[in-house]
């Protein structure tokens, strides 16, 4: 027999189920909202706790990983790196990048943040010396030998970081300058963003020749020259903590590492000297 869909008895079931249905979804609403508002587990905490962000110069992109190994293995705080020009980094942490510690290529932009406040008082510290090489890749048509075969017609392109925000860029000027051949080669000059952006230039062909750090120069691979140091201010490297890092005490120990004896051998490892 057909129900008649206008009966009182299909009515009343209709309204059974919406007023059973209708208080479980204001339950379920409201624990998820509880679920919500309820504190990350433990285990997320402590995660987030042991690990730091540190910005650090695009030279130190070999040294640090290295280093950042070491130290997680002493400390189980694990290490995120930010590798750039020390400028722009400089500038992103102005700008409330969340970042924990800083690690420049040299010190004139740790000092600005330092004076502007933005720095942990008391963590500023010196920490390396840079040393700028001339690095001629791998199957090279020629390889230079001195400054002055920068001036020969077979280097057609020189790579060099931007001297605006890289110390190894300006150091590179200096030298040139100081050789009394920048006016000859300036028209060759092919500038990178930072240095392993020059290095790569000349990895894949686009320079013929790269100024970069020793520390990114492998003994094995193509012809690494060391340009005298008296040519160009030296390129002492600073670190300090983050003002703004509410990892203040594993920011720290991370500093207390890079600038200890262990911090230091790797560091010399890597071609660089004690500032």
């Amino acid at each position: 027999m057909e129900t008649n869909p206008y009966s009182p008895n299909r009515h009343t079931g209709r309204f059974a189920i919406h007023a059973v249905f209708f208080p479980l979804l204001i339950v379920l609403a409201f624990v998820t909202f509880l679920a919500s508002c309820s504190p990350k587990p433990v285990n997320d905490q402590v995660e987030h706790e042991n690990e730091i962000n540190v910005a650090a110069a695009a030279n130190l992109a070999d040294a640090f990983a290295e280093l950042g190994e070491e130290f997680t293995k002493r400390t189980a705080i694990r290490v995120i790196f930010s590798f750039g020009a020390s400028a722009d980094l400089a500038r992103q942490i102005e700008n409330n990048a969340p970042f924990d510690v800083f690690a420049s290529a040299d010190v004139e932009n740790v000092d600005r943040l330092e004076h502007k406040g933005l720095l942990t008082d008391g963590t500023k510290k010196l920490f390396a010396r840079g040393r700028l090489v001339i690095w001629t890749p791998p199957g090279a048509r020629f390889f230079v030998k001195t400054l002055n075969d920068l001036k020969r017609s077979e280097v057609e392109r020189i790579g060099i970081a931007n001297p605006e925000i890289s110390p190894y860029g300006r150091a590179t000027v200096e030298a040139l300058r100081a050789q009394n051949i920048w006016a000859e080669v300036a028209s060759k000059v092919v500038y990178g963003q930072n240095v392993l952006q020059v290095k790569q230039f000349a990895s894949t062909g686009n320079v013929d020749v790269a100024f970069i750090p020793r520390a990114l120069a492998k003994d094995n691979e193509g012809l690494v020259v060391e340009v005298d140091e008296r040519l160009h201010q030296a390129i002492n490297q600073a670190i300090g903590v983050v003002k703004e890092s509410n990892r203040q005490e594993a920011a720290r120990k991370f500093v207390d590492f890079v600038t200890g004896p262990e911090g230091q051998q790797v560091l010399e490892r890597h071609g660089y000297r004690r500032p």
